[in-house]
């Protein structure tokens, strides 16, 4: 039976009222904080959430999933009425929240938290890193590979590719690199176009702004925005061009559209976690990588597009690929290397 349910962080006050004593005679239950954007992004959050489900029905403990309308903001008072009901085990989606679990965390010693896409230090607190910009390399060589070939429908000659980012910040900013890295690696003299919606959840805005690229020669466009990069995957179907999608395989959103989508292994990341906190097994201080190499991060099959692009284009792109798994390809890392100076 599926006892995933989903609350707002309001309600957690309600809950919070839960006697020390009452809650540890409950069944372990653990708690999932959803990100900027919200469930039904179609990408990092709703894959995250799939995870987490998988692993509430396996393990039968209690899971709820819990929304805010200011996630930002509320950071502090979120983890801490999360841990007040009575929720052992605390996964949070939400970038922002790092420094605020750091906070939190020692007055709870008896929760587990887990942070994701950045290495936070307690002994109750299990860091979760993606080397995005592993795939994101594939993506930008794929797209500056592809965007000269005008063989191609919805291509032009023009060496002109895009990104849109939902914040200017290392989480998001590391896919970049990585896609600039991987297209100026495939083709020196590819111009790739960067702008930040500064939103996760308006399609709307990723629309308009992807289409401004496609009108400035740009014909394929990576989003790295969640729920407001649906409007980047509308624009490229509406335009006759191309997307390439992010966290989740995207591909089926706009057949022929979405070129390829980077996809994120959140869920295999959380459903692990969740179903080693359910035997009794928490890595405490601990980050656990997912990368090329742990099947964590790729581009998805490609299902809808792969017949359009030439051989020597894939054969290119699984190169790059090798090379990155031998360590002949070491790809900057925003987080660990500071910003390269194409993203200052």
């Amino acid at each position: 039976m599926n006892r995933l349910a989903v609350i707002s962080a309001a309600s957690l006050a309600l809950a919070s009222g839960l006697g020390a004593t009452e809650a540890s005679a409950q069944d372990k239950r653990a708690a999932l904080i959803v990100a900027q954007g919200g469930l039904g992004d179609q990408s990092y959050n709703d894959l995250a959430n799939s995870g987490f489900q998988r692993a509430i029905e396996e393990t039968g403990i209690e899971g709820r999933a819990v929304e805010s309308d200011d996630v930002v903001a509320q950071a502090a008072e979120i983890l801490r009425r999360a841990s007040d009901a009575g929720f052992g085990l605390i996964v949070d989606l939400e970038y922002s929240h790092g420094e605020p679990m750091v906070e939190v965390a020692p007055d709870y010693p008896d929760t587990d938290f887990v942070i994701l896409n950045q290495v936070r230090e307690g002994d109750n607190i299990a860091s979760v890193l993606f080397q995005e910009q592993e795939g994101s390399y594939l993506a930008g060589t794929l797209a500056a590979l592809v965007t000269t070939d005008d063989s191609i429908k919805g291509i032009n000659p023009e060496p002109i590719i895009g990104v849109i980012g939902g914040t200017k910040s290392a989480g998001i900013d590391k896919f970049i690199a990585g896609y600039i890295e991987g297209a100026k690696a495939a083709n020196p003299d590819v111009e790739v176009k960067v702008a930040y919606s500064n939103n996760f959840g308006d399609p709307s805005i990723g629309l308009q702004m992807a289409k401004a690229m496609f009108e400035e020669g740009a014909d394929i466009v990576y989003q790295v925005a969640g729920g407001t990069g649906m409007g980047v995957i509308q624009a490229a179907k509406e335009e006759g061009h191309y997307a390439i999608g992010v966290d989740t395989d995207q591909d089926g959103i706009a057949p022929g559209a979405v070129l390829a989508s980077m996809i994120k292994r959140t869920d295999v990341a959380v459903e692990e976690v969740v179903k080693g906190y359910a035997k009794g097994e928490f890595p405490g201080g601990e980050t656990i990588t997912f990368g090329l190499k742990e099947n964590g991060v790729g581009l998805s099959e490609m299902k809808h597009t792969k017949d359009l692009i030439p051989a020597e284009i894939l054969e290119k792109v699984e190169q790059a690929k090798q090379d990155i798994l031998s360590g002949k390809v070491k790809v900057w890392n925003v987080v660990d290397q500071g910003y390269p100076d194409y993203l200052k």
